[in-house]
């Protein structure tokens, strides 16, 4: 029996894992499941999983929590501290999949107890890789990547050598705007920004599939996880999402990873690791789709991908500022205090603080490093919104 707990349980990540999981109860052990203000949704899923322990990340909600879990046996706690007290209990496997930088703190706690790490959190590689990669390979815990992309690349690199791996091409959607005029984007609103043609996920995500800083993460992230060079990864517009990625050899084999726009898959694939169960997904009929299209990102309208590419040549800490002014840009989008292309322009703007700041591009990459600089390029980015704003 393989004891699991859920970083960020009420999510959408968090809900396919317990989905999986509520299949085949006999094989998990739940040890604790965190989330944020959804409590009637964390307390139902702990009673039916038979959590130790079940955590609000508000500190004012632990009394509903409590409520809600009265009779069950399953434990109540709030707060940053107590998210940080569930990651650190002893547990084979732990999902990560907090949202934002907050994921990061979570995660590293759970890789210093040497588990198996699911990790869903695009941020913590993003915002401080060197960080994360150095504490799993001290304390001898392993890694394994949730994004689909980055699963699809793990998969085609099972027993291959990085050595031989001469490119790497992750596909994108497209998003909800890929067949707008680029005019329109100027005025699309958080509704249409927020449904995706293809997969079933959260806003906040959603919104950033269509602006492409999903993929500009996701870019990061291989240059992270796998070590690639910048100039190696590649971003594909795939509208059908089946092919997720592509690993090219040096020999000029391609492998590619297809499947069903299903995250059940990845999530899956990371549960089961070593060994591969049967999913509930739903499996190709390759003759009934007839054909899989691809074409080049037009980085005019996606210009979260050239902003990517300036992270990776800054290094150091642009990550951390790069993830802290996407995420506060898209809350700002999301209040109505930007339009949806102003959201690049002030990420560019926080990044080109950022890299005039005496010294900031020097400092070490340690945790309390990573916070600061996330705690700056979020005041940054307000001061350019209000900018725009008038």
């Amino acid at each position: 029996m393989r004891r699991v707990t859920i970083l960020g349980a009420t999510g959408s990540i968090g809900q396919n894992t317990i989905d999986l999981i509520r299949r085949d109860p006999a094989a998990y052990d739940v040890v604790a499941l965190t989330g944020g203000g959804n409590i009637a949704q964390l307390a139902a899923d702990a009673r039916a999983l038979g959590a130790d322990l079940a955590v609000t990340a508000y500190d004012d909600r632990l009394d509903d929590l409590r409520a809600a879990l009265a009779g069950s046996g399953v434990e109540a706690a709030a707060g940053p501290q107590a998210i940080l007290e569930a990651a650190a209990r002893p547990a084979d496997w732990v999902m990560s999949a907090i949202i934002g930088a907050a994921g990061l703190a979570p995660g590293l706690t759970a890789l210093e107890r040497g588990t198996t790490l699911a990790l869903a959190n695009k941020e913590s590689l993003v915002c401080a890789g060197e960080l994360v990669l150095g504490t799993a390979a001290t304390h001898g815990a392993r890694i394994l990547p949730v994004d689909s992309e980055h699963s699809a690349v793990f998969q085609a690199l099972v027993g291959e050598e990085i050595a031989a791996v001469e490119r790497v091409v992750i596909t994108a959607s497209g998003g909800a705007f890929r067949d707008w005029p680029l005019e329109r984007l100027r005025t699309a609103t958080v509704q249409e920004a927020s449904t995706h043609p293809n997969w079933d996920m959260g806003q906040r995500i959603t919104i950033d599939s269509a602006s492409m800083f999903n993929k500009a993460m996701e870019v990061l992230e291989t240059r992270e996880f796998f070590g690639v060079r910048p100039e190696q990864i590649e971003v594909l517009v795939h509208p059908e999402s089946m092919v997720h990625a592509l690993v090219g050899f040096v020999d000029g084999a391609l492998m590619a990873h297809v499947g069903a726009p299903d995250m059940r898959h990845a999530i899956g694939y990371a549960l089961n690791w070593p060994a591969r169960r049967a999913l509930p997904v739903d499996r190709l009929d390759l003759a009934r789709v007839g054909q899989l299209s691809f074409s080049a990102p037009d980085e005019a309208r996606y210009p979260a991908l050239r902003l990517a590419r300036e992270v990776m040549a800054m290094g150091g800490l642009a990550g951390a500022v790069f993830t802290a002014a996407k995420e506060r840009s898209l809350d700002g989008f999301i209040a109505g205090r930007i339009g949806f292309l102003d959201m690049a322009a002030v990420v560019e703007t926080v990044l080109n603080r950022f890299a005039g700041a005496p010294g900031m591009a020097q400092m070490s990459m340690t945790l309390d490093n990573v916070l600061g600089t996330d705690h700056l390029a979020r005041e940054w980015a307000d001061d350019a919104m209000t900018e725009r704003a008038g």
